[in-house]
């Protein structure tokens, strides 16, 4: 009697462990947080591609948008060819505990090449955060189902690498000028004829 009571309290205690977190990200969105338009980027912060489309892509495009834009990131972390993308994706997460995730993220693209465990560490104490604390959060993987999260979205969605950018839900080609038509269209849709 007694060991089949402690076999049903260490199966109930498993599922309790195995549920999905509810935690949500702390990440802010860049732009306009009320803008009509939205752009959704997902990326890889260890992805080559996203570094770049990062400074001549995501940053000019909030400079000539930014107050008729609301521009959300959703990590797709290539785990199968980016050994780094899934641990700097919750470190960034672990940052946005702390109000510095868009800080981390820029960090992280500047110095990609460096990208390594230490180097996670480093860049939440030149951000100015509590690099104990973000560490102490990163390896306890507590941010890992709000990354996963986005992943499966993004798989979803038919994301198949990074970067992948949508406009109010539409998949559109990675680029300056084709996001700038699709904003520019979007922001046409959404205001009122006089």
């Amino acid at each position: 009697m007694k060991r089949s009571l402690l076999l049903g309290l260490t199966l109930s205690l498993l599922l309790v462990a195995c549920k999905q977190s509810t935690e949500t990200s702390n990440r802010p969105p860049r732009g306009n947080p009320s803008a009509q338009v939205l752009v959704e980027e997902f990326a890889d912060l260890q992805c080559p591609a996203c570094a770049s489309a990062h400074s001549t892509v995501s940053k000019p495009l909030l400079e000539k948008y930014g107050k008729d834009i609301r521009f959300e990131y959703k990590h797709f972390p290539l785990r199968s060819i980016h050994r780094f993308a899934l641990d700097a994706a919750e470190m960034s997460e672990c940052a946005a505990d702390q109000g510095k995730f868009w800080e981390f993220v820029d960090k992280n693209y500047e110095l990609q090449n460096k990208l390594s465990f230490e180097s996670l560490v480093e860049w939440a104490e030149a951000i100015g955060i509590d690099a104990v604390k973000a560490e102490r959060c990163w390896k306890s993987h507590s941010k890992r189902d709000i990354v996963l999260s986005d992943y499966k979205e993004g798989r979803d969605r038919d994301v198949g690498g990074t970067p992948t950018f949508f406009v109010n839900g539409e998949k559109v080609d990675t680029g300056f000028d084709t996001l700038g038509a699709a904003i520019e269209k979007a922001i046409k849709g959404t205001s009122m004829p006089l």
